[in-house]
């Protein structure tokens, strides 16, 4: 079965990608390496679950995961490597065949345009743009910014940060229970049909398929901070800022500082319906 994948513009042949290489060869993640910085909180439920599409719901309690992370030394990028900045909080899919669970990834800015295109047509993540430089060291405190042209539209900071013990790898999936793994929307719009979707479907990425091998794990306190944006700061993203701006911060639920290595290239993404 051929590994080569075409995107736009086609005329010049298949494209390479983090799925597919010279020749359509597929590349190695099992040593690729990552640093996650992450905030979570407890919000409002019901402000929470109007930033979910149709057919998802709240699972559990609203709370809200704010990662950052560098991935490195990427072989699909020859050595290069980006910074991402997810929004995630448990879901539930509820699909006329399928039920899926697990963190809803709402927004992945990135840093670099590669990445970004190939995630959005490829795999259906809701991906941007914004600029995410290396976090700031200030004592014993990490602090992370996000920005676009110039105006910095989170804050993000890590204190008092202690080894702790990883968390254990996900049990085996019960015979019967939702599918696990990070749920997506997918959407297309029709060309010149304002309102209207080519494609509007939900995806999932599987749990599980690599190891992961933990050089450092910290936990600690944290803080995070969206910053009311005005249109003429972000024109395209605006209305996203502030909607996660307007999520009231009941609780600091802790802070996370991780390095490690494993991961997958999401050859395993699938639709569900």
């Amino acid at each position: 079965m051929t590994n080569y994948r075409y995107r736009m513009p086609t005329v010049f042949g298949p494209s390479c990608g983090p799925r597919s290489g010279p020749e359509g060869r597929r590349f190695d993640y099992s040593n690729s390496s990552r640093t996650v910085a992450s905030v979570t909180f407890l919000t409002d439920e019901k402000m929470l679950a109007g930033l979910l599409p149709k057919r998802f719901v709240l699972a559990g309690e609203p709370r809200v995961t704010v990662e950052w992370t560098a991935l490195r030394d990427l072989e699909w990028l020859a050595g290069r490597g980006y910074h991402m900045l997810g929004i995630k909080y448990q879901a539930q899919f509820n699909g006329q065949h399928d039920v899926a669970r697990g963190p809803f990834l709402s927004v992945l800015w990135e840093d670099r345009p590669e990445p970004i295109i190939t995630g959005r047509e490829e795999l259906g993540f809701a991906k941007l743009y914004c600029e995410l430089p290396e976090p700031r060291d200030e004592a014993d405190r990490k602090t992370i910014e996000a920005s676009w042209d110039g105006h910095t539209f989170l804050r993000m900071h890590l204190k008092d940060l202690e080894e702790s013990t990883p968390p254990a790898p996900p049990a085996p999936a019960a015979a019967g229970a939702p599918i696990a793994g990070m749920l997506h929307h997918r959407y297309l719009p029709r060309v010149s049909c304002p309102g209207e979707a080519d494609i509007e479907q939900a995806v999932v990425t599987p749990a599980g398929g690599y190891e992961v091998s933990y050089q450092s794990y910290r936990t600690g306190r944290g803080r995070v901070e969206f910053v009311p944006t005005r249109w003429e700061q972000m024109p395209t993203m605006y209305h996203i800022v502030n909607a996660l701006a307007a999520l009231p911060v009941l609780q600091i639920e802790g802070a996370v500082w991780f390095e490690s290595t494993g991961s997958k290239d999401l050859h395993d993404q699938r639709v569900l319906s």
